[in-house]
């Protein structure tokens, strides 16, 4: 079983005006935590959509125009991506995407690829979050007395990377160092079978 560590940067929040301006994800082997493939592209837009950017959202991600215009175009990385996912033999039942905000990574990888495309292709469609796995951890050692449930700690990556001591993720918040720093919380919380046996 592949796990697509996914993230995704846009130039807002409402993908009815947004537009994704940058994609990472890693293809790791959840046995073994082995890395089997990576990609990551930025995505450029037209000024006019870049108008529309909201400026607390590019605060956040550090994105200038001058990088978004020497992005390539969303068809180019959509094919892009599905050459990636054709030769990692990417398909239901064999792969899961983990995010930390599926809601939100999945709306935008959808303006890459079409909805209806991935369903045709039988790409995965179930896409696990990382809050939910810490909420369950903690809600267990809530329980037990042996930490804190994740109410009282918090559930974003960074205060759940803080409740296991681990660094919080690079800034500024771009798709790669969102990748690096999801796998090394799921690697925390989770852990790969593989390493143990």
């Amino acid at each position: 079983m592949l796990g697509i560590f996914l993230d995704t940067e846009a130039n807002g929040l409402n993908p009815k005006k947004h537009k994704i301006i940058e994609i990472a994800y890693q293809l790791i082997d959840l046995f073994s935590g082995e890395l089997k493939d990576s990609f990551h592209s930025t995505v450029s837009m037209s000024s006019e959509d870049w108008e529309k950017s909201d400026p607390e959202s590019l605060q956040v991600n550090g994105f200038k125009w001058e990088e978004i215009e020497r992005g390539q175009n969303a068809s180019e990385v959509g094919r892009q991506i599905q050459a990636s996912f054709a030769k990692n033999k990417i398909k239901r039942g064999e792969a899961v995407f983990i995010c930390q905000n599926p809601s939100f990574d999945r709306v935008y990888f959808s303006q890459l690829v079409d909805p209806d495309l991935q369903e045709k292709l039988l790409w995965p469609y179930h896409w696990l979050d990382l809050a939910s796995m810490y909420w369950s951890e903690a809600m267990k050692k809530g329980a037990l007395g042996t930490g804190k449930y994740p109410w009282q700690t918090g559930f974003s990556k960074d205060k759940i990377a803080r409740a296991y001591q681990l660094a919080a993720e690079e800034q500024p918040h771009r798709a790669m160092n969102g990748v690096k720093h999801l796998f090394l919380c799921y690697q925390t919380i989770v852990g790969f079978p593989g390493i143990y046996s």
